[in-house]
């Protein structure tokens, strides 16, 4: 019996898939011949998760693979209607970037309590000006997104002694429902974002939203760009409505050097690197190999993404 076929959708480095060697049939393709190879796969692995070439190829003609796999925590670059209306499995990365995200979301918040980007800056000009820092235990902070990386976020935040507060789609035991974010977020010094890109949470941080906030909280976003209007987020800072944010995530990647974020007093930027940490690459071809030896063997996969509500539900 043959093996079955592996379509890769590659980026640079490649993955190593040494140890399926002779259990898969090995295909890598780039975005231009996706579509031409989609009908011949069994599975398909994402590995290039920043393209929306599955999105558009997905709805051509012929059979799709069975099972798809993005090496990504977010799967709203991949969804399309065919796929959610198909019988095909997704599965996503969970459990590889949860830590990284919450200790980087974790250093956002000392570095703005402590103002470090302001000392960098004094530095830099050779100035000696003493200020006063926040401190951060005893302040409050409100996640939004009760996934994994939400979870995680919380966790650390807590350790160094935050009050933490959680938002899911719905309430549940430890979890805070959508409806109680208004009332949560007026209270908050940090207000997070780990949320899903899905219809209900596309643009949901806007200008109602910042208004919100106290003239004194904080704002950082490791969800997915689309989740924050950016214009309203440059007004409300510019205009001191929140004390200041930061993005690790934009609506449009690779942020344009024109981008008036850029220029944005009390805005940390950085690129899209929250969950990225040395050997991440590695640990994401490991974790494939063993869900494909898995999937291979019959065995139920972990991460299974609920297409129709674009994530991967929590159970508890």
């Amino acid at each position: 019996m043959p093996a079955p076929t592996l379509l890769v959708l590659e980026a640079d480095p490649p993955p190593r898939l040494g140890r399926l060697t002779g259990k898969a049939r090995i295909v890598s393709v780039d975005e231009a011949g996706l579509a031409a190879e989609l009908p011949h796969a069994d599975t398909l692995l994402v590995w290039d998760f920043t393209s929306d070439a599955v999105r558009n190829a997905w709805p051509g003609e012929g059979p799709r693979p069975r099972w798809v796999h993005t090496a990504s925590a977010g799967v709203d670059r991949l969804l399309c209607p065919e796929l959610v209306d198909s019988d095909t499995v997704v599965t996503n990365a969970r459990g590889i970037f949860e830590a990284p995200i919450a200790e980087y979301v974790a250093g956002l918040v000392l570095a703005m309590a402590k103002d470090l980007p302001g000392t960098l800056e004094l530095q830099r000009q050779r100035r000696w000006r003493h200020r006063e820092g926040l401190q951060v235990a005893g302040s409050r902070a409100v996640v939004i997104g009760a996934g994994p990386i939400g979870r995680a976020v919380a966790g650390t935040l807590r350790a160094l002694g935050v009050t933490v507060a959680v938002t899911g789609r719905t309430a549940r035991p430890g979890v805070h429902g959508a409806d109680q974010l208004d009332r949560l977020v007026i209270r908050a010094d940090w207000v997070v974002s780990a949320a899903p890109l899905t219809d209900a949470t596309r643009g949901m941080f806007d200008a109602r939203l910042f208004g919100l906030m106290q003239p004194s909280a904080r704002f950082i976003n490791v969800g997915r760009g689309q989740l924050v209007v950016e214009d309203d987020l440059v007004a409300a800072v510019s205009k001191r409505w929140i004390a200041g944010a930061a993005l690790d995530v934009f609506a449009r990647e690779p942020l344009d050097a024109r981008s008036k974020l850029w220029d944005v007093p009390g805005l940390i930027i950085s690129p899209h690197m929250s969950g990225d940490t040395v050997g991440w690459r590695d640990r994401l071809g490991e974790q494939f190999v063993d869900l494909y030896e898995l999937w291979a063997a019959g065995k139920p996969l972990p991460n299974v993404v609920d297409k129709k509500r674009g994530y991967v539900p929590m159970h508890d």
